[in-house]
This record gives C-alpha cells, structure tokens and sequence, in this order.
C-alpha cells in the first residue's frame, strides 16, 4: 500500500494541518493501492498565503530565468518517466504501454512546446509605429488554483503548471482525488528543479473540499480548470463572488462526420480513436455521423473493430484498453448502455456487463450503437467510456446541423477526400477544435472548446495568454 499522506507547500513537504485520509482505488482489480491525505482549509490557507507572498518576486523574474526552470522540469520528468507510467497505470488504469506513450509523453511534450512558445512570446512590446511611446505588458494574473481531471492528469498538469509558471503566476495545485499519486511525483521533480519557494503547491483534495476552498479564496486571483460541464458551472457561481478570472476546459461529444468519398480507414480509425483511453477523453469522437450511402458497410466496419479490441488489466503489456476509473464512472456507463437499447438504439458490438473472463475490474465492452437519432440519450449525454453512437445523414448540410446540435463543442472530426468540402465544414462545425482526416493537431496548437465544452485555450502561446494580464503603458520612453 502506498501512503502519500504529505502536501507539497512554500518548497517543502509539510504534514496537513487539518486532513482525512482517502484510499486510492485501483481500478484494475477494485483494491485499494494507495492512501493520502485530503486537505482541509488550514492547508488551502497556508499553500495560498505561500503562493501570494511568492508572486511579487516570481512575477518580476525574468522570463528566460523562467523558461530556464522549465527546462530543469523537463530534464527531470523524463528522468522520472517510468515511475509517472508506473503511477498512472496503477490509479486509473490506463495500460502500462498506453501510460508511457501517451500519458507520460503527453507532459513531455507540453513541456517542451511551452519552451519553445515562451522563448518566441512577447511579454513586452511596442503598440505599434504610430505610438512609439505606448507599450503593452502581459503581466501574471497572480496566485492560480488548478483543478485537474484524473483521466489524462499529466496532460493537464502540465498544460497549466508550465504554462503558468513561464508567465510569471504561482500556483497551488489540486488534483484529482483518484488519481493523485502521478501528481505527487511531479511535485517532486518540481522539487528537484529547484523553484523557489511558493511558486508551485501541491494540496491534495476534493473538489467539495479543497477544490471549492481555493474557487472562494479571496487571494487565489485565477481559477483554471478542467472536468466536468457540471463542475465547471459550479465553479464559475462560486468564483464571482470574488470576480476571480475562471478558465474552463470542460466535456465533450464530438461528432466525426465521415462521408463517402472518405479514405477507406475512416471508420477504423474512428471507433479506435473513441475507444482510446477506454473511452475517458473529453475530445473523443463520441457520434460517428456516416453519409447514407456508405451506412451500412460503416456500420458492419465499426463493429468488427469494437469487437477487436481487447480488454485488459492495467499492468498488463499490449495494445488493449483498461478498465474505467471507478464504480460510479462503471455504473453511469452500465446504465446509459442499458438507456441506449431502451429507446431504440441498435446494438451491434459490446453492451451491459463486463467482457468474458473479467469479473472484477470497473471493466466496460467496447459498445457500438447504430440507427441512433441525435435525440436519444446516449448522443446528447457524454458518456466517458468506450461507447460509439452512429448517426445517419444525407447532405452536406444535414450532416452540419446534427454535429452542431448539442450543448457540447471541443472536437469534430471530418472525413472526406474533397479538400474544398474539409474547409467548408471546418469553418461550419462550431467547435473549439477540428481535425480532419485523421491528422493530430500540430505542436503548440491551442485545446479548448465553445458552448458548454469552456472558453479556456491550453497549449502554446494562447495557454501562456491564459495566464496573462495585458497592461497598456502609455508616456513609455524608449531605451530609458
């Protein structure tokens, strides 16, 4: 049994002040592996006051010293790779292969972008030619409480731990309570580059606890925060109370209209890239929207894949998805599945249940529905599991309007070999992202979305923007 029962507070790891203990679930086999502390308000009130008394100094650094303690974070990271996989693997189940590729690679490689982004940003500059005494300052916010999701939890940590601390902002950091042990290693390599105190926290918690602490805090001048829609409007309420700038990156159910001049690994490709992570991305191309004429083979194609996939234990090598985070996670996706053949779905892969062989584990059948209308439950609900509904459509435009009906808009996908009809619908689609064709987005583009999916912009210069502050100077005098 692990015990991390110690938060990282003002360059020092400090017993809680006023804690519980939480056990840590292990997804793979519903046994507890870890145990830490959550923390109360006396700990959120002395990592924030470590924070504030930090930020005047922090805030003054200048930005290459900065981006130089970013650069010592990196080299450490990887330096602890294998143990942040190891973590991962173990708190919410993602499989050892799949945590070191992509869960651990994610933070490596947002890291890096954020180097580069910051080495290239403008934190001071001229308006412009006509008003060579006017002068425009992106300045930090201030003390930042971030709030970050268990289901990719290096990918966000880092998407506002660097971000943040190469803008000049201190921070206290809360992860999620199911998955925090990633969290506190990373508070350790942040320890091993040597940051001066109060500029990085760590306080383990929940979010009734110390989530909702530091979203009230009178000292914590910026929220960033990623989960749930549900959990994103409670935040923003308790947050204007003190006018505190709130940045959401929240929920999803992307539509991947596939039409049918489509290459013929568009469907595949769909269903795998739905199923990833079993299932537990908020970007995941959840509604997979098939032109009529191609329906029918798209369907028999996505569910000879979902019944392809394998699924597995957590530890175990091998391209398979894992199980789901935890019960509650399990049974909302037992019950939309069941929800999903209630009203009319067509099930063609997968369905209630566990798969054959796994009788303990929060694992979940790669599930399939077709002939689903964008009415139903399971195409307006995010599910968060490995879940695919497909949709018909007709034209163009029909295929526009079902993508767009929803209360969601991070990702759409498009899939389609006329270059002319990508871009149309790339300017349609109202989402925050929009991939087509089965090409990942580039280095240093920004993740966010519109609608109930947020108003945050993560990753490159507009993740650093995030963190800022635009202060116009006027009567500035040149070289002075």
């Amino acid at each position: 049994m692990i015990e991390k029962r110690q938060f990282y507070i003002n360059g020092a790891w400090v017993n809680p002040l006023a804690a519980k203990d939480h056990k840590v679930i292990n997804p793979s086999t519903e046994e507890p592996c870890a145990v830490i502390s959550l923390g109360g308000q006396a700990d959120t009130d002395a990592a924030v006051a470590a924070a504030k008394a930090a930020f005047p100094a922090w805030m003054a650094t200048p930005a290459a010293e900065r981006i130089a303690f970013a650069e010592k974070i990196l080299e450490a990271y990887k330096a602890r790779a294998e143990d942040m996989a190891q973590a991962i693997s173990l708190e919410m189940g993602a499989p050892i292969d799949m945590a070191r590729e992509q869960q651990v690679g994610a933070g490596s490689w947002h890291i890096a972008n954020f180097i580069a982004a910051a080495r290239e940003f403008a934190f001071d500059e001229p308006l412009g030619d006509h008003a060579p005494n006017d002068r425009i300052i992106h300045e930090a916010v201030g003390v930042v409480g971030m709030i970050t999701p268990w289901n990719w939890p290096m990918n966000q940590v880092t998407l506002k731990v660097i971000a943040g601390l190469v803008a000049g902002c201190t921070m206290i950091l809360k992860p999620s309570e199911e998955s925090p042990l990633n969290a506190v290693i990373f508070a350790e390599i942040v320890d091993a580059a040597g940051l001066p105190k109060g500029v990085f926290n760590l306080v383990n918690g929940d979010g009734v606890g110390v989530g909702s602490q530091l979203t009230a805090h009178p000292d914590v001048d910026m929220i960033s925060f990623t989960g749930s829609s549900r959990a994103g409007r409670i935040i923003s309420k308790s947050a204007a109370d003190t006018l505190k700038r709130v940045s959401l990156e929240l929920g999803g159910k992307g539509a991947n209209l596939i039409f049918a001049d489509a290459d013929d690994k568009a469907v595949k490709r769909g269903v795998i890239r739905c199923m990833n992570n079993t299932g537990q991305s908020c970007n995941a191309p959840t509604r997979m929207l098939v032109q009529r004429e191609i329906y029918d083979q798209a369907v028999e194609i996505a569910a000879e894949t979902a019944n392809a996939i394998p699924v597995g234990p957590a530890n175990e090598a091998g391209r398979h998805i894992g199980p789901v985070v935890n019960e509650v996670q399990f049974n909302k996706i037992q019950d939309l599945i069941q929800q999903g053949i209630d009203e009319g779905a067509r099930l063609v892969a997968g369905g209630t249940g566990r798969p054959d062989g796994l009788n303990r584990g929060f694992y979940v059948k790669p599930t399939v529905f077709a002939d689903v209308t964008n009415e139903m439950t399971i195409a307006r609900e995010e599910i968060f599991g490995p879940v695919l509904s497909i949709i018909p459509f007709d034209t163009e435009e029909d295929g526009i309007r079902i993508a767009n009906d929803t209360p969601y808009g991070l990702t759409n996908y498009v899939q389609t070999g006329d270059p002319a009809r990508a871009n149309r619908l790339a300017r349609a689609l109202r989402s925050g992202m929009v991939e087509m064709n089965g090409q990942s987005r580039g280095a240093g583009s920004p993740f966010g979305g519109m609608k109930q999916s947020g108003h945050g912009r993560e990753g490159g210069k507009w993740g650093i923007e995030d963190f800022l502050e635009v202060k116009s100077v006027s009567g500035w005098t040149p070289g002075a």
